[in-house]
């Protein structure tokens, strides 16, 4: 692709309903899910794990009526997760989206303990990422997390991702410690192997 590259189009991240084959449906977050994440945020794991962006109980209204305030085609989407019986495990989002380049961030990923060490993280991943690189064209994915979110990191980093670099004192957070940010990424080109990869780790999963 040459300098000449006209991007993405307004609209470039619609929402949309993505269903796997195994574990879960994404549907894009709506202030009629505040229960059932109210439920889910419940989980006492998650109040532990300060680098996260999951929200606490007591604050799910305001952390939906956020993600809500930069869900639109050209900026984000956020998706509930869903298992196949119907239960709301977590949430993930497009972020940081530049349709005129091709480009967009996941993030904001939590899930409830339950979740964890399952199927569900890989086939959301392979849900968003497909979307991403097959309908909507990108050419790259970013992944950002916490320097100290090891389980982040190591979890991004089995999707197959690289590292590009690290970003120091990127954001103050709430208690007024510094994040320095690792950014990863997945191409294009790196996506049919990256995909691979995820189809075989569902498959163990099975």
């Amino acid at each position: 692709m040459g300098d000449g590259l006209v991007g993405g189009a307004p609209g470039f991240a619609e929402p949309v309903v993505l269903t796997g084959d195994r574990w879960v449906t994404l549907e894009p977050l709506r202030r009629e899910h505040i229960s059932e994440i109210v439920a889910a945020a419940s989980d006492g794991e998650l109040g532990r794990l300060w680098f996260t962006a999951a929200p606490a109980p007591d604050a799910v209204e305001r952390w939906v009526d956020a993600r809500l305030a930069v869900q639109a085609p050209d900026t984000g989407l956020t998706f509930v997760v869903r298992r196949h019986d119907g239960t709301l495990v977590g949430s993930s989002s497009y972020m940081n989206v530049d349709g005129v380049n091709w480009r967009l961030e996941i993030g904001n990923t939590w899930y409830v303990a339950a979740a964890r060490r399952s199927g569900v993280n890989s086939e959301t991943k392979l849900l968003m990422l497909g979307h991403a690189f097959d309908e909507l064209g990108c050419v790259a994915v970013e992944f950002r997390t916490h320097f100290f979110n090891a389980a982040s990191r190591a979890a991004i980093e089995r999707l197959g991702a690289k590292l590009d670099g690290i970003l120091r004192s990127h954001q103050v957070l709430p208690d007024g410690s510094r994040r320095d940010t690792a950014v990863y990424s997945i191409l294009d080109i790196e996506w049919p192997a990256v995909r691979n990869n995820l189809r075989y780790r569902l498959d163990r999963h099975a």
